[in-house]
């Protein structure tokens, strides 16, 4: 089911995160950095593979709704979507990446409302709401 979603939405590059202390570089910034409230200019898929942890979106009135996501799930966020993630009390997650072409990094914090992406993200609710 992975790969056939890979191939229908060209995620042609894909990467393995654990973040736990052990095996994530600055994990302590790196984890501050994940809880912060930011969006992403391209769109997100994560599969939790292993362990389980707490994903935060926004919806259309701007309050937050909490995702208990665990090994199995796969959350697809779109671009210009607010979210945070954080670790439950295990302080251990592993997952996939999954990315359009060479993954972008760049986390814009709230508020990036001078994006494109945020707004297209709006209307898109607009129109499925």
């Amino acid at each position: 089911e992975l790969e056939k979603i890979r191939k229908e939405r060209n995620y042609s590059w894909m990467d393995i995160i654990i973040i736990c202390k052990d095996k994530l570089p600055n994990y302590e910034e790196k984890i501050k950095m994940f809880y912060k409230e930011h969006l992403h200019l391209d769109d997100e898929i994560r599969c939790i593979l292993d362990a389980s942890g707490y994903l935060d979106v926004r919806d259309k009135e701007d309050r937050w709704i909490r995702i208990f996501r665990e090994k199995g799930d796969m959350t697809s966020l779109l671009a210009g979507i607010y979210h945070r993630f954080m670790l439950d009390e295990k302080n251990y997650l592993k997952a996939m990446r999954l990315f359009v072409g060479d993954p972008v990094w760049s986390a814009f914090n709230r508020l990036a409302d001078h994006f494109e992406a945020p707004g297209q993200y709006l209307e898109f609710l607009s129109q499925t709401a």
